[in-house]
């Protein structure tokens, strides 16, 4: 049973999603829910039950001291909103949590019932992933959906993955057949820099987020981290001839992939941007890493302990039917 009491009414509400683990590289999906959780001072209204989806040997609970009690902390999935401000507001439902160890149909179930209840009408569920990118070039992000009428409607690709998936992938077939239209954001992660966190990625993700159901967040202090983490990378490649030959490889391939069309449409999309974010008046205008996808990068699955992948040679053009972006 499904209460909601206490949630008022909400505006044209948009449901943002990301769970750690393995379809969260660097962290860089579920911080970037827990920016927007942050920035707007969301308010948490529901909590999944933790003995129905996790197992704690995996998952273990956490421990703290409260005023000299003991206390503790379940790993669960959380859900709250947030009211975006501006000529058109409207409200963000914030779902941020574990990938669940079991029962993932219900898992699923059980947030589309909050959606139901909530007037939910769209569903954007946020990943990343491992890829042959270099981190010195804009993160790819690529959008799909399983809906072909999304895909024409927002201009995203419609889904042709086939492998394994993550809760992910589970959720948005689980959106698609409930008639909830839903959106898949994945941003590529370096693999041969994995450990989190990586405010580029997040940045990357929430730039495309931006556009994508039309609200200006704010981005604090992200801009300038996401700067920091690429000089510091750049520092330690620079230490290490062998790394960085190989991400010279890695920019060659990209350089050559790149077509111009896509270029001129990330500038424009950078340009939009800027222009939405001074007439909003206030937070900054420029550092935003720019959110171009389907640049033909490979992408890799994260490993479930976080440890990066030796780094091997770009794939010959045309040879990626192995890897791709999982949806």
């Amino acid at each position: 049973m499904i209460e909601l009491e206490g949630v008022p009414e909400l505006i044209d509400p948009v449901m943002v999603a990301a769970f750690e683990g393995w379809n969260d590289a660097g962290d860089a999906a579920s911080t970037a829910v827990a920016h927007l959780d942050r920035e707007w001072k969301g308010e948490v209204f529901a909590a999944l039950d933790a003995e129905d989806y996790y197992d704690f040997q995996v998952n273990r609970p956490t421990v703290w001291m409260d005023g000299g009690v003991r206390k503790i902390t379940w790993p669960t999935t959380r859900l709250s909103v947030v009211r975006v401000g501006g000529d058109k507001p409207r409200d963000l439902v914030l779902v941020r949590g574990i990938e669940p160890s079991m029962r993932w149909r219900s898992f699923c179930n059980e947030l589309l019932g909050f959606a139901h209840e909530l007037g939910v009408e769209l569903v954007v569920i946020l990943g990343a992933l491992l890829g042959d990118t270099p981190h010195t070039r804009p993160v790819p992000i690529s959008g799909t959906t399983s809906d072909p009428d999304v895909a024409r409607r927002m201009d995203l690709e419609e889904t042709k993955y086939e492998g394994p998936t993550g809760i992910v992938g589970v959720l948005q077939e689980a959106c698609t057949h409930a008639g909830v239209p839903a959106v898949s954001l994945w941003a590529a992660v370096p693999h041969y820099v994995s450990q989190p966190p990586n405010p580029k990625a997040t940045l990357a993700l929430l730039n495309r987020l931006e556009d994508l159901i039309d609200v200006r967040i704010p981005l604090g202090e992200l801009p300038e981290d996401a700067r920091a983490w690429q000089v510091g990378v750049d520092q330690l490649a620079a230490e290490d001839s062998e790394v960085a030959e190989y991400v010279q490889t890695l920019e060659e391939a990209r350089d050559t992939a790149e077509l111009p069309e896509a270029s001129g449409e990330a500038i424009a999309r950078e340009f939009e941007r800027y222009l939405r974010r001074r007439d909003g008046g206030g937070g900054p205008s420029g550092g935003h890493a720019a959110t171009d996808g389907g640049d033909g990068t490979s992408y890799r699955r994260d490993s479930p302990g976080g440890r990066t992948r030796p780094p091997s040679p770009p794939k010959p053009d045309g040879d990626d039917d192995e890897d791709s972006s999982e949806d």
